[in-house]
């Protein structure tokens, strides 16, 4: 059973893809079925939701109200249909967002702790993304609640501490400051830089922090920019160059010496891991149950 029609998922796909023959494909329907789907629509609001260009499809302003509502309901829908074709209609499938750094800290293992501990039936599905696209599913309905660093000032969101981290230089144990504690800006400018995309949280409060040193990223060797931290790591333990990572996802590698790291000397960037959530969210116990888990390991 659909809950909602055909066209209205033409609708998402299109905004989606900017595509209608994209969307046709993912769909398995033809382009010309697409195109019908959004005309009808289009005729029945009484106005247009794409505005079609050389540069390609684009929502309209009222377009982009319409797939921010139609994303809610489909989110709500998509929660309706697990819920009927749960055995237990008493089970708790909750959706959890994490960002890239919190994916590789200790957070997964406590959400696994919990779940192990937890009433049977709770089952937690995981997304990963950046913090701005996490809050924008958030606010949409699309998951429940999100684990990351920092906060957000939103009167409509809870934000509960899970813990803190710093940000600290990552080296592979074979660089010539493997063997320092603390290294220097000056220093750093000497090494090739392996860092995490401009819009990261780990991005952004390095550059701030450079700022209130009167520098900035441009001053750095910046040879590579990647979003996923595996991949950062494995080439800092290659050798390749360093980075800026927070100080939890690397203990593990750094207790089995495959990685170094090294404070900032005159830099401070200690951050919150927050459990960030609607006020009006129906499972606080878990919330508190992820929260026990963390600080048990």
């Amino acid at each position: 059973m659909e809950f909602i029609d055909l066209k209205a998922i033409s609708l998402l796909k299109v905004a989606e893809y900017e595509n209608f023959t994209k969307a046709a494909k993912e769909l398995c329907i033809s382009q010309p079925a697409i195109s019908n789907h959004i005309k009808a629509v289009e005729e029945e609001l009484g106005f247009k939701i794409f505005e079609r260009g050389t540069s390609g499809i684009h929502l309209t302003e009222k377009g982009t109200i319409v797939i921010k509502y139609i994303s809610q309901m489909n989110s709500i829908a998509e929660s309706l249909k697990q819920a009927l074709a749960s055995d237990k209609l008493s089970a708790t499938a909750l959706r959890v967002g994490i960002t890239h750094t919190v994916e590789s800290s200790l957070v997964v293992d406590a959400i696994a702790k919990y779940l192990n501990k937890s009433t049977p039936g709770v089952s937690i599905r995981i997304t990963s993304g950046t913090s701005k696209s996490l809050y924008k599913q958030l606010k949409n309905g699309e998951i429940d609640f999100i684990i990351m660093e920092g906060s957000y000032n939103d009167p409509d969101l809870n934000n509960v501490m899970l813990g803190t981290d710093s940000l600290v230089l990552v080296t592979s144990p074979s660089n010539h400051l493997a063997s320092k504690n603390t290294v220097t800006l000056d220093e750093m400018k000497e090494e090739n830089l392996i860092m995490r995309l401009p819009d990261s949280n780990t991005m952004k409060t390095f550059a701030s922090a450079l700022k209130e040193r009167s520098k900035s990223l441009s001053d750095f060797n910046i040879i590579l920019e990647i979003d996923n931290i595996a991949t950062i790591k494995d080439l800092i333990r290659r050798d390749f160059g360093v980075s800026i990572l927070a100080k939890s996802v690397c203990l593990d590698e750094v207790r089995k010496g495959k990685l170094a790291i090294l404070n900032i000397e005159n830099i401070s960037m200690v951050r919150e891991m927050n459990l960030v959530y609607p006020k009006d969210f129906e499972h606080a116990e878990a919330i508190d149950g992820i929260v026990r888990c963390y600080n048990e390991l």
